[in-house]
């Protein structure tokens, strides 16, 4: 329990009612929701937060990233803007609450405002980026990096387990693909940016921590590996004489696990969770099986270090099996960390609220990982139920999430209504 219970100024009664409805759409099971990135599902659910933006007096409209993005007009609409947000696409097997706060949170914040009768110096746009997740086409944080001109080559061209490309499935979801080349990001717009999330991980739980300030996100690489065998029947090709894909696959595995966990308390971690057998018969030697492979660190050197590593354990076991493989590199990130300044700020108006939330680093990456590249960030992190996410069972009580929306909008007031409020 806390000390004393801190002023909430938020509507906390509107906020859990707009997350619970949002949960609506593409619910499975009791708790857990599936919308995928430019789904039915998924513009059903644009279009609710869109009318709430509304509500809450913003001009909201989707941009050619399928972006949602809603702007409440400040009094000096020349001055870089103070951005907020996060996205409310989820994984196939999701939570209610990843992303959806934060798009939520930052929409509280500013009815919260025009109800206080608070103008901004600056504008506040409120954003719920297109694809953070990156579950569907294997590349994640389309939205943000489509906004801020850091797409790459062929991106509309990675297909989803359907066949659909992404280009069709923005078609499908009311965009046009042809607008974005008359899209240019205009450096400097962007003054600052917050995003609120839920932790996805363990700490705050073990510090009794309702709230946490985040320093910085880990780099992620994720690779796309396919390697390539020869079928064979399983009851007559010897041992010795097979070249199985599946056999080599799983020797990367196991080797990946190993080597993340060479340094005892670093936060490195590893993962496959993705993998396709090709035939995918009870009695053929699998001839081609692709998987993906997750790598993230804080520490660019040591992530850089097992990468090598990595890379020569799969040239070494495609040697001793008879196989040839490929790599794609999807994402290859560096390490970011959030700004003092907007750290700062938090932490003194958590201490006005009365807490002392811990810092701690984000091992999942945000969207607040590309804002990193043309503006200042911070992120507030809310803690969440035994550290689970990416799961319906994925919980964070009302009680912490108003303390997270209630510091965001704190924070934002503070930065939007001072003159001079983004510092260097």
């Amino acid at each position: 329990m806390l000390p004393s219970a801190p002023q909430i100024q938020i509507n906390t009664s509107r906020l859990q009612q707009r997350i619970q409805e949002l949960a609506e759409i593409g619910k499975i099971g009791e708790t857990g929701v599936c919308r995928l990135a430019l789904s039915k599902e998924d513009r059903e659910g644009v279009e609710l937060v869109k009318s709430w933006m509304q509500e809450a007096g913003m001009e909201a409209s989707i941009d050619p990233f399928a972006n949602l993005i809603g702007v409440l007009k400040g009094s000096n609409p020349n001055a870089p803007v103070l951005m907020l947000g996060s996205h409310v696409d989820s994984q196939p097997y999701g939570g209610r609450f990843d992303g959806a706060i934060g798009v939520l949170g930052a929409i509280e914040v500013v009815q919260t405002l025009v109800e206080e009768g608070i103008t901004p110096e600056c504008n506040i746009e409120v954003v719920a980026f297109c694809d953070e997740e990156g579950c569907r086409f294997n590349k994640g944080l389309f939205g943000v990096r489509g906004m801020t001109g850091k797409l790459e080559e062929h991106e509309l061209e990675r297909s989803d387990k359907n066949g659909i490309t992404r280009r069709e499935a923005l078609i499908q979801f009311g965009c046009d693909p042809a607008d974005f080349e008359s899209y240019v990001f205009q450096e400097g717009r962007i003054g600052a940016f917050l995003e609120l999330h839920i932790e996805q991980g363990p700490v705050l739980e073990s510090l009794d921590a309702p709230i946490g300030i985040v320093s910085g996100i880990s780099g992620p690489l994720w690779l796309t590996v396919e390697m390539n065998g020869f079928a064979g029947h399983a009851g007559s090709v010897p041992m010795s004489m097979r070249q199985d894909a599946l056999l080599g696959c799983a020797k990367i595995i196991v080797a990946l696990n190993e080597l993340v966990r060479q340094e005892p308390g670093a936060p490195t971690v590893g993962t496959v969770g993705s993998l396709t057998v090709f035939p995918d018969s009870r009695n053929i030697i699998p001839e081609k099986v692709s998987f993906t492979i997750d790598l993230r660190d804080i520490d660019l050197r040591r992530r850089n270090a097992l990468e090598a590593e990595l890379l020569s354990v799969i040239e070494n076991v495609s040697r001793e099996h008879g196989l040839t493989y490929t790599i794609r590199e999807d994402t290859k990130s560096e390490p970011r960390y959030c700004a003092n300044w907007i750290k700062q700020s938090l932490h003194q108006e958590a201490s006005l609220m009365g807490l002392t939330p811990p810092e701690l680093m984000s091992g999942p990456f945000h969207d607040s990982l590309t804002m990193s590249y043309v503006c200042d960030y911070g992120m507030i992190f809310v803690r969440c139920l035994e550290g689970i996410s990416h799961n319906p069972k994925e919980y964070a009580s009302p009680e912490d999430i108003a303390l997270g929306t209630e510091l965001l909008y704190r924070t934002a007031r503070r930065i939007a209504t001072e003159k001079g409020g983004f510092q260097p």
